[in-house]
């Protein structure tokens, strides 16, 4: 049997070096997705693994199948999430939540209510690239006729945006840090709002103090208006199509498990699609299956709510299980442990490893350029030292959003930079000083860490 070698800090930095190296030249310089490089960094790894260390081809599949095995859950929920996004949108109830949404605008109070506004649709759609490619786009077009400058008007729409992408049950990276800590969906959103609420709070008021110097202008809503007419003119709008997220909620503070809670929020948003829309049950299947499409000759609420379906998660699923894979190969060659056990010798109290947490997140989503990688990697390197000082698994999976999740989209080559760029036509350089809820989040987090505001020990376990 073959000799196995202690992983080394050079050992591991060899699959980061390709990783990094191949996600900058695939996204940055060739437009690809983030996937065949992500693939590239897991041969590489192997091969470190295989020839490098003197694992077997079977320890290292095996090693990835178990970290897979972790995010099933997740994965099973994002798949309910996408018929939930299909049926609602349907149904009227997302649409209604962006057409009431968009009504709360007037001069002095404009970078708070875009704030707000793109915290409402981020919530309803579970995504911060949706909201900030329609709504977004439609209120720098508004801040612009105010004589604002963009990137402030930009770093409001990010901060709403990322607000609900970091919260929303329906979002993705939501679904994905519990899973790599431990913890579980509900509780692990219910937890963020010890930072995440604080942290908005703070936004707005500085929005408002920014924005009180534009109350005497004047408003121009004819972007605002056009999104606003066509979606009058496809559903039917009534204050009663908000109940299914009502519902869902209700579900949760029941403690009903999140499955079996998402799938009846499918249900009742199919319901509603036959009842309020007059949708047929064949639509309302294939709507579910393959996600909602509409012409509705009007293009900003055709991409607000083309979208959803089951279908229509298989991209991030597929990229979750390639991260994982990465991850799952790292962990079990030691290349994983090599790294963190560098980092947590800095790391004796829950100050430090929380800051540890957020750092490395951040370094990952500038040296790796993906969101997910950054919460993989970190719930991967970290989750046996919180463990070992008793802390919760929730505490990890709220960190990973702090510092992951938030800080993605101020980095100009990272994906979610990137995307905001192209959509907003602001650079991340420029309206990251004003994307509040993304700077001042992962502080309080760290503020937390140090001094045990929120954080709970862990139960012991019985022997």
């Amino acid at each position: 049997m073959k000799t196995k070698k202690q992983a080394t800090i050079g050992h591991a930095l060899i699959p980061i070096f390709v990783l990094v190296s191949s996600l900058f030249v695939g996204i940055v310089y060739l437009g690809t997705d983030a996937h065949i490089p992500i693939l590239i960094a897991i041969i590489v790894a192997a091969a470190v693994g295989i020839w490098g260390l003197g694992y077997t081809w079977g320890e290292i599949e095996k090693g990835a199948i178990e970290t897979i095995q972790m995010s099933m859950q997740a994965i099973l929920i994002l798949m309910v999430i996408g018929t939930v996004v299909g049926s609602w949108i349907l149904s009227g109830t997302v649409p209604a939540m962006i057409y009431y949404g968009l009504q709360i605008l007037s001069p002095g109070i404009f970078l708070v209510a875009t704030a707000i506004i793109c915290a409402i649709v981020s919530l309803a759609t579970g995504s911060s690239w949706t909201t900030a490619g329609t709504v977004g786009i439609a209120l720098m077009g508004v801040g612009q006729g105010l004589g604002m400058p963009a990137a402030i008007v930009a770093g409001a729409v990010v901060s709403g945006a990322y607000f609900g992408d970091k919260i929303s049950p329906l979002s993705d990276t939501t679904n994905l840090a519990p899973a790599m800590a431990g913890s579980t969906l509900f509780e692990h959103i219910k937890y963020m709002f010890w930072t995440t609420i604080p942290s908005f709070t703070i936004a707005l008021i500085l929005y408002g103090i920014i924005g009180a110097r534009y109350a005497g202008s004047q408003l121009d809503t004819t972007n605002i208006n056009v999104i606003l007419d066509g979606i009058a003119a496809n559903f039917y709008i009534s204050p009663i199509l908000l109940l299914p997220p009502v519902i869902v909620i209700a579900l949760v503070v029941m403690k009903v498990p999140a499955l079996p809670g998402l799938m009846a929020g499918t249900v009742v948003g199919g319901l509603f699609a036959a009842v309020f829309q007059g949708s047929g049950l064949g639509t309302i299947i294939n709507t579910a299956h393959y996600g909602f499409e509409i012409d509705s000759g009007v293009a900003m609420v055709d991409e607000l709510l083309n979208r959803g379906g089951l279908d229509g998660m298989m991209w991030t699923v597929s990229l979750i299980l390639l991260a994982m894979t990465f991850g799952g190969i790292m962990e079990r060659t030691g290349m994983l442990q090599a790294i963190a056990a560098g980092i947590l010798k800095l790391a004796n109290n829950t100050g430090s490893l929380v800051t540890a947490t957020i750092l490395t997140s951040i370094a990952i989503n500038i040296l790796a350029a993906d969101q997910y990688l950054a919460i993989v990697i970190p719930g991967r390197m970290y989750k046996d030292a919180y463990d070992e000082m008793g802390l919760e698994p929730r505490l990890l999976s709220r960190t990973l959003e702090d510092g992951g999740t938030l800080t993605s989209s101020l980095i100009p080559w990272n994906t979610c930079g990137a995307y905001m760029q192209s959509v907003l036509l602001v650079s991340p350089l420029a309206y990251a000083p004003y994307a509040f809820l993304n700077l001042i989040n992962p502080i309080v987090a760290i503020i937390y860490g140090f001094t045990g505001f929120s954080i709970k020990k862990q139960e012991p376990k019985a022997e």
